[in-house]
């Protein structure tokens, strides 16, 4: 069990869509929050509308040019020891494999998994050193799902969920927790926000993204995920569903995805 209550929580990618309704939601519990993205104006935007800012501290971030360590060193600065890290920062992608540049590729991988892994990493040690500690990855179904227009982007989130369940084998007895989290289609900028395969910015919002579950209640779910301890917490509507048709029917999963109507 985690209790949100009082503790400091450190969300990053904290300016906008998930993170932002994580950070109000922990705000509305009790937490301490330590709120982290490139966009500081955002971010103030985001304390202003806690229940009490005093509480909430921002830490601007660029992850994909920063030094882990400092970064720990300055969060733990705001308000002491860091009890729950949500790796949330990340950005997705609409291209198709052809279309798609090396570069491209490369942002996706430095941004969704090897921040988050570095962050992980640098902030282990004081976690074990305590014997508690918490760290919530935010991958996505993408992470279990090889879906078109997102070679890159799946590549990485796959990667990011076998990182966590590595991690938590080897850190269980250290007192750590690890809780991933498989989003399906949630209410955000992420498919507006979303790399073309030039990496321009995609521009659009896809319909299933248009129609997936509120921010809100998808931020409500991982901290009850949380609190509760589980290790793996999946949200959404028929595309959950697929996740679990991969899983017991995966010659039919193949048949399906190959004759899917992506969004472009």
């Amino acid at each position: 069990m985690t209790a949100l209550n009082d503790a400091t929580i450190w969300i990053t990618g904290a300016s906008s869509g998930i993170g932002e309704a994580l950070a109000l939601d922990a705000a509305k519990r009790g937490a301490k929050l330590v709120l982290s993205a490139r966009r500081i104006t955002e971010l103030e935007r985001v304390r202003a509308t806690c229940p009490d800012p005093s509480k909430v501290a921002l830490l601007p971030l660029d992850l994909t040019d920063f030094d882990p360590d400092q970064a720990v060193l300055a969060a733990e600065r705001c308000f002491g020891p860091i009890d729950v890290l949500v790796n949330n920062a990340g950005r997705s992608q609409r291209s198709l494999l052809v279309d798609t540049s090396m570069d491209v590729y490369r942002q996706l991988m430095e941004l969704d998994y090897f921040a988050p892994v570095a962050l992980t990493r640098a902030l282990v040690p004081s976690m074990r050193a305590r014997n508690t500690g918490h760290v919530v990855m935010i991958s996505s179904i993408a992470g279990r799902i090889g879906a078109p227009l997102r070679t890159g982007y799946s590549a990485a989130k796959h990667a990011l969920a076998g990182f966590t369940e590595a991690a938590r084998a080897e850190l269980w007895r250290d007192g750590l927790r690890f809780t991933t989290v498989f989003p399906g289609y949630v209410q955000t900028g992420i498919s507006a926000n979303a790399l073309a395969g030039d990496g321009s910015r995609f521009g659009v919002t896809d319909r299933n993204i248009a129609g997936g579950i509120a921010a809100a209640d998808c931020a409500a779910r991982i901290w009850r995920a949380v609190e509760a301890g589980d290790e793996e917490v999946f949200m959404g509507g028929k595309e959950v569903l697929f996740e679990r048709l991969k899983r017991y029917l995966p010659g039919l999963f193949s048949y399906a995805l190959k004759r899917s109507n992506v969004n472009r």
